[in-house]
């Protein structure tokens, strides 16, 4: 590709990392429930739960030359990091979650400083404790030069509506910081063992749960300016959003206490990820939220993402600038940079507005 062809310029904003080593947290703070890696065979490590076995993952998890490897073999230009959601900690003591989170943060910023053409980071707070978040989330934009941050679709028993957590959302705002929602402690988890169903209908749900949780909440109405993208191309949501509409218009008492603008006023201030597996559903979500709230995202490495990133959207009846829009243009603004952050000339922009 030439330096200033940035017509397949691709930006998967869905990608995870984690480092190649994790200290194993029970010892230092006493209990169990943490992850750590057990290299049990070269580029293959098994995530360990305590003294149980999680899931085997391979080096394309820590290793950012294996990750570049699958980029050429893919056509990707840039990936955007953030932490395996079930790092996250939620559920640990606020001060260990602060612990973990900077030490999972400080890995990210490591792998952009060393290959800045190529990532950019997002960083994992400590959400139970919001001091401690606002402090990290400080940190990752003015120190670590972080994009901003990942978060869960619900911390512990707060939705995201919670007016506990809202100071963190106001801090992003502030500083500019781009929000990764991802699903994560699937509700129904308990009752769904079989057939993979907390990841094929609890993930759905869970960013479903979060969106509408910020719309009735009113944290979108607050804060207009906040950047907050979705995983999944929103989960459940875009599928049942006239129902969500319908049950605000018949039932105000229930849906409308804490916000006075409609549902589907709202489509259109938030941004969603490709991952919908289905070009008709693509299609769908282009109609819905317009392609400059669509970016490209792959969930890479995991079986559940698309293996290509950006194959469906090359692959369909779109005109080259709205497939620009998808494939890279919506990212830039979500992550609040341009081409020349990433080592390529701003052409996109004057095509988009020519």
């Amino acid at each position: 590709m030439k330096i200033n062809d940035t017509s397949s310029f691709k930006i998967d904003i869905h990608t995870h990392i984690m480092p190649k080593h994790i200290p194993k947290w029970a010892d230092n703070f006493g209990y169990g429930g943490f992850i750590y890696l057990e290299h049990h065979k070269p580029c293959c490590a098994n995530m360990m739960i305590d003294d149980e076995f999680f899931r085997e993952v391979q080096d394309n998890c820590w290793a950012p030359e294996a990750r570049i490897r699958d980029l050429k073999e893919t056509d990707v230009h840039v990936q955007v990091l953030s932490p395996i959601p079930v790092l996250f900690h939620y559920w640990a003591e606020g001060k260990h979650a602060y612990d973990t989170s900077r030490y999972f943060n400080d890995h990210i910023a490591e792998v952009v400083r060393d290959y800045p053409d190529r990532f950019a980071g997002l960083g994992t707070l400590p959400m139970q404790e919001p001091d401690l978040a606002i402090k990290e989330l400080e940190r990752c934009i003015n120190e670590l030069g972080l994009s901003g941050v990942e978060i869960g679709t619900h911390v512990n028993e707060h939705n995201l509506d919670a007016e506990e957590l809202f100071p963190i959302f106001q801090r992003a705002e502030e500083l500019g910081a781009a929000v990764f929602v991802h699903p994560w402690d699937m509700m129904g988890m308990n009752e769904m063992q079989k057939y993979w169903l907390p990841w094929l209908v609890g993930m759905p749900a869970e960013t479903s749960r979060a969106i509408c949780s910020m719309i009735f909440g009113g944290v979108f109405e607050r804060l207009p300016k906040l950047r907050v993208a979705f995983a999944h191309g929103g989960g459940s949501f875009p599928g049942t959003v006239s129902r969500v509409q319908h049950g605000y218009d018949v039932r105000p008492d229930l849906c409308a206490v804490n916000d006075h603008k409609a549902p589907k006023d709202y489509l259109g201030h938030f941004y969603l990820d490709s991952l919908v597996h289905d070009e008709k559903m693509l299609h769908y979500l282009i109609d819905l939220v317009g392609a400059d709230r669509i970016a490209l995202g792959s969930d890479y490495p995991f079986p559940l993402g698309e293996h290509v990133p950006g194959k469906i959207i090359e692959s369909m009846k779109l005109s080259d600038q709205v497939k620009n829009q998808l494939l890279h243009g919506t990212a830039l603004e979500w992550l609040g940079k341009t081409m020349a952050d990433f080592g390529r000339t701003d052409k996109y922009k004057t095509e988009a507005k020519s």
